[in-house]
């Protein structure tokens, strides 16, 4: 199914009669060439993935809820690249740039604002840390940098400057972090890799 602004125009003029389901609910095959557990965002990106990139599209993905019942609807929804441990770095960083190109592969709107992040320091350990973390970044080719108080102060100005407990000194931003609505990826993931069998383990049992 393809979703346009004028689709969707139309749909909310008419009652919304027009829209067609958004996956098939299929009996398990004897057989698949991969089966993959949990509906996740993890689950349904491999599935999607899996027929993308490589051509598998006998693959069935394994779910005792409902889509985004588990931790994908439930976490902070911030997407970001300012990880510092090695496989961690790399693997956060690939994750944000396939989240950019995203909406437009799947054709179906995952609430994407690529708005930034700030991330406060209360202490100088914490800064010269949050330095050594940006340059790390820096290197790898993501986006970073310090903001400094003034700087920071300008930026947001609701914060409460004058509290001692954590003394706010400044805070590294990326402006390529992102926010997101988790729980429409595995919807659009679902959707989009069509072929598969979103199977349900009840129906196994």
């Amino acid at each position: 199914m393809k979703f346009s602004a004028l689709r969707i125009l139309r749909e909310g003029l008419t009652g919304n009669k027009g829209w067609m389901p958004h996956w098939r609910n299929p009996d398990p095959k004897p057989s698949y060439d991969a089966i993959i557990i949990g509906g996740g965002g993890h689950g349904l990106s491999t599935a999607y993935y899996l027929a993308k990139n490589h051509g598998v599209t006998n693959v069935a993905v394994l779910e005792k809820g409902w889509l985004g019942s588990g931790n994908i609807g439930r976490n902070t929804t911030i997407i970001r690249a300012n990880y510092f441990l090695p496989g961690n770095s790399e693997f956060y960083s690939h994750s944000l740039k396939l989240w950019e190109n995203l909406e437009q592969e799947l054709n179906y709107n995952v609430m994407l604002s690529q708005r930034g992040i700030l991330s406060l320091l209360h202490s100088d350990g914490q800064f010269d840390t949050a330095a050594r973390r940006g340059n790390s970044m820096l290197v790898q080719g993501d986006d970073a940098r310090l903001v400094y108080l003034d700087e920071l102060r300008e930026m947001a100005p609701y914060l409460d400057f004058e509290q001692s407990r954590f003394p706010i000194k400044g805070a590294p931003t990326a402006s390529n972090a992102a926010h997101s609505r988790h729980y429409c990826t595995p919807v659009a993931s679902k959707q989009t890799s069509a072929s598969c069998d979103m199977v349900s383990l009840t129906t196994c049992l």
